[in-house]
């Protein structure tokens, strides 16, 4: 398999000199005829709009060159989404302004940016163009994962990654999801199997994921599966997809974030060097799950991601509330009392999930042994149930515009239902906070 924009040799070999990022707020040359990218790319119908970068201006990514890529990121959703295709041209724009390097350590190329940084970004992402926002976050989410000290790959496979995704914007995503387990953070081994080769050869792997998130442009995999020993060992096998032994069966067919191309992944003897097994060890010793602060980033990005598809709904519907002008009333529905306290309301939801977000990722960034990462679970349940009721609310408010599929609307209620199904999912979130507040006893 051929990853575009991804030379099979460099899987193997990447080399140690990364070469800078892109610096200073001026707009690099290859992008100048984004500045000024059509405001309506679809025959005349509205748009979604894509408000402007905050992130810090200091960065590449932010000012004017961000901004024209997330609108020619937006630009293209609709199509992306009626077609269920994958948007390389995302990918290799964000790459040239050094947004997919993001969380890689300043040691290794990268702008080594916290969570509240990254927050920014994805939920810019997600305004634009949810599905690219997600593989985004959880690229994000693994750069984070290899910078932790608590980290337990082999330095040199550490490395090979991270300097992969500054010099090729070689993206990296876990294999975790099967048909039988479904997802590993609710237990159990996997089905998926790493046979050991004779004389420390390596491994031979086989076996299938689903739901393997942004697998057309993926340069490496995490991938979660277990041993053929008598007591078998469970974890983390890094896979270069330029390796011949597998295949990937286009099974996504989703009702939202179909842009994400999370089709299943077949293993058919895939053949792996023995040091590729980067964090393997008795299933035990996985039971303690995720290190809290990594939760918090995964929680977080979540969040931030969703938050982003909301305030695309809340600006399509203002603009469409602001241009409705019913001839029986003669002034535009932005006018009634009715209409005004109902995008009050999506107000107040986005208002209370955005500060959630900003101000609990900062945290995590200032102390990450403080309250943060143990309240983000609760952070991503408050942000996305805010989002799907923000774009309900929406739907709700103009009737059949919001559920046709002319309008953006539509989309985005389709994508905001995603946000449910991502680990750690409700049930889970609020057993463990009632739980908690139960066994205090009411103390604070």
């Amino acid at each position: 398999m051929r990853i575009q924009g991804v030379r099979p040799e460099d899987a193997w070999n990447w080399s140690c000199g990364a070469p800078g990022l892109a610096q200073g707020p001026g707009v690099p040359a290859k992008l100048t005829h984004l500045i000024n990218f059509p405001a309506d790319a679809t025959g005349g119908r509205v748009t979604t709009s894509v408000p402007p970068s905050t992130a810090a201006p200091a960065r590449a990514w932010a000012g004017p060159a961000f901004d024209a890529v997330l609108s020619a990121i937006g630009a293209r959703a609709a199509e992306h989404d009626a077609e269920a295709s994958f948007a390389h041209e995302a990918y290799d724009l964000l790459q040239d302004l050094g947004v997919l390097s993001l969380t890689v350590p300043t040691s290794q190329g990268g702008a080594g940016a916290g969570l509240a940084e990254a927050c920014q970004v994805v939920e810019s992402l997600g305004a634009a163009d949810p599905a690219v926002g997600l593989l985004v976050s959880q690229h994000y989410l693994h750069h984070a994962m290899l910078a932790s000290p608590a980290n337990r790959w082999p330095a040199v496979m550490r490395q090979r990654v991270q300097r992969s995704s500054v010099e090729s914007g070689a993206l990296v995503n876990a294999a975790r999801v099967e048909p039988d387990l479904g997802t590993p953070a609710r237990g159990g081994l996997p089905a998926t199997v790493a046979e050991r080769l004779a004389k420390g050869q390596g491994f031979r792997v086989t076996g299938r994921k689903t739901y393997t998130t942004g697998i057309p442009r993926l340069a490496w995999m995490a991938l979660w599966a277990r041993t053929d020993d008598p007591e078998p060992r469970v974890g983390t096998f890094l896979v270069p997809t330029a390796l011949t032994g597998w295949r990937v069966e286009e099974t996504w067919d989703h009702l939202g974030m179909r842009a994400t191309r999370s089709d299943d992944v077949v293993f058919e003897g895939l053949v792996l060097p023995a040091d590729h097994a980067v964090d393997v060890r008795p299933p035990a010793e996985h039971a303690v799950g995720m290190d809290p602060t990594l939760m918090a980033w995964n929680n977080l990005l979540i969040a931030a991601l969703y938050n982003g598809v909301a305030r695309s709904a809340r600006d399509w519907l203002v603009r469409y509330l602001n241009e409705r002008v019913p001839t029986n009333l003669g002034a535009p529905l932005a006018s009634l009392p009715r209409f005004q306290e109902a995008v009050g309301r999506i107000e107040a939801l986005l208002l209370t999930s955005g500060r959630l977000i900003s101000t609990t990722a900062a945290g995590v960034d200032q102390d990450p042994t403080g309250d943060g990462p143990e309240s983000s679970a609760l952070v991503k349940h408050t942000a996305t149930t805010n989002a799907i009721d923000a774009v309900m609310l929406g739907v709700s408010l103009v009737g059949n515009p919001g559920l046709s599929r002319a309008n953006p609307l539509e989309r985005h209620l389709r994508d905001v239902l995603c946000s449910r199904i991502h680990t750690p999912q409700d049930d889970t979130i609020l057993i463990g906070a009632g739980r908690g507040a139960l066994s205090s006893g009411g103390r604070a």
